[in-house]
């Protein structure tokens, strides 16, 4: 007679065999993985870098800009040369030489705040690049915490099947008994090795589908996919989670609703920017220059000269071809194309919260059910293995219990996981994925 104490040694040594050949995968640490090791969140923290360096007030324009030159020109001439007085002189191979260097700085000291608003800008830019890490944080953490609890899944029915193919075996030995004695016919005995011949093959296939979504764990977490390893035995599940609360996160940190928000400020800026053409631009220079000339014939045979130069500039568009104006027309269209994709992410959130919730609700109440029904299942197997050891009921009869154990226990689990993707899908369109 197989009793719940068998069930329950079958499945202790499932998994401590496991446990112990295998390196136990916690979800914490395959995310803590995933952040150092994933590709894409890589390629996202160096994106948010760069948006770091470009955030300075150099970039933005606000400081001077020193440059330093030197030029040295040299010539041979053939010179021949008529002074005012009459005289002539010339010279073959006359060798010329023009040699300066200094430095020069340029500075604008006002440019209709286009600066300011530029600096403001680098800084939204970078806000928004740290909002699409997150994202691509969020995303990954969905990732493996889905593929995890897939893989949880996977090792309950893993667990189920194993005890299947143990009771499939006992059934076989007790046709074989029974047949071996006259108590039954070679039917009975051909139906279980059939049945326990299916079970196998179940299990090969479950088997395969298992091995192939650690494989892609791995991938995920970016290391050896040909890594083993096991996971936790069972998927909690938050059956606490209220639309409303959700919806108050969402609205606060959602990164795509995030996202546009942010990009209706940098379109702001921009039009900040463009309407600084209407305002003068006043720029100071000065520098510091020295001057070598030598000269084989002439007047002046060696020049040498130093000084400081310095001024200003000042500049006003006055009309461009309606360029500063169409510019700014097309900014501010950008600025309500901005507002109206904020509002469309809004109403694109609310549905998909709303839609993942009643999914949510629907599969908490169907996990509950499903539990409900193993039990139901198991209990009845465990009668009907029973009976089909006094030879009360048929080979059909049990066979029949057994599949509908196996397909609750099967159901039972997917509720589970179903449960489990709807609050992570809740978590994740709230940007509060958390591990749980």
């Amino acid at each position: 007679m197989i009793s719940k104490h068998l069930y329950k040694i079958i499945f202790l040594l499932f998994v401590g065999l496991q446990m112990n050949a295998q390196q136990v995968l916690k979800l914490e640490d395959a995310v803590k993985i995933a952040l150092q090791n994933n590709y894409d969140i890589k390629i996202a923290s160096n994106v948010v870098k760069i948006d770091q360096a470009n955030v300075s007030t150099g970039n933005a324009g606000m400081l001077p800009v020193v440059g330093a030159t030197i030029t040295d020109n040299n010539g041979l001439q053939n010179v021949s040369q008529t002074r005012s007085d009459g005289t002539t002189s010339s010279l073959n191979n006359a060798r010329n030489s023009n040699l300066g260097y200094g430095v020069n700085i340029g500075w604008t000291v006002f440019d209709g705040f286009r600066m300011f608003a530029s600096l403001k800008q680098l800084k939204e830019l970078q806000k928004l690049g740290e909002t699409q890490l997150k994202q691509t944080i969020l995303t990954k953490i969905g990732d493996v915490t889905t593929t995890y609890f897939n893989l949880v899944q996977l090792q309950q029915q893993l667990m189920a099947m194993d005890t299947t193919l143990v009771i499939s075996n006992q059934r076989l030995t007790l046709a074989e008994n029974r047949f071996s004695i006259g108590k039954a016919s070679k039917l009975e005995v051909l139906n279980a090795k059939v049945d326990l011949n299916t079970d196998k093959t179940t299990l090969l296939k479950l088997k395969e589908t298992y091995t192939n979504t650690k494989i892609l764990l791995n991938q995920i977490l970016a290391r050896d996919t040909k890594l083993d390893f096991t996971v936790d035995v069972s998927i909690p599940v938050n059956d606490q989670l209220k639309l409303n609360d959700l919806m108050d996160l969402a609205q606060k940190q959602n990164p795509q609703l995030e996202a546009q928000i942010i990009n209706k400020r940098v379109s702001e800026l921009q039009l900040k920017q463009i309407k600084a053409g209407r305002y003068p631009t006043v720029a100071l220079n000065t520098g510091y220059s020295v001057t070598d000339t030598h000269s084989m014939l002439g007047y002046t045979t060696q020049s040498y000269a130093t000084g400081l130069n310095y001024g200003f500039t000042a500049s006003l568009n006055i009309f461009n071809g309606f360029y500063q104006k169409r510019n700014e027309k097309i900014a501010k269209l950008q600025i309500d194309n901005a507002a109206i994709a904020i509002e469309q992410q809004n109403k694109a959130l609310e549905s998909q919260l709303n839609t993942a919730y009643q999914a949510y609700l629907t599969n908490i109440e169907l996990t509950k059910l499903e539990k409900n029904n193993e039990a139901i299942a198991k209990q009845n197997m465990d009668i009907t293995f029973d009976k089909f050891k006094i030879g009360t009921i048929t080979t059909l009869e049990f066979r029949t219990a057994q599949l509908n154990y196996i397909n609750a226990k099967v159901r039972y689990t997917e509720a589970q996981f179903q449960a489990k993707l709807s609050e992570i899908s809740l978590n994740e369109l709230a940007g509060n994925l958390k591990l749980q």
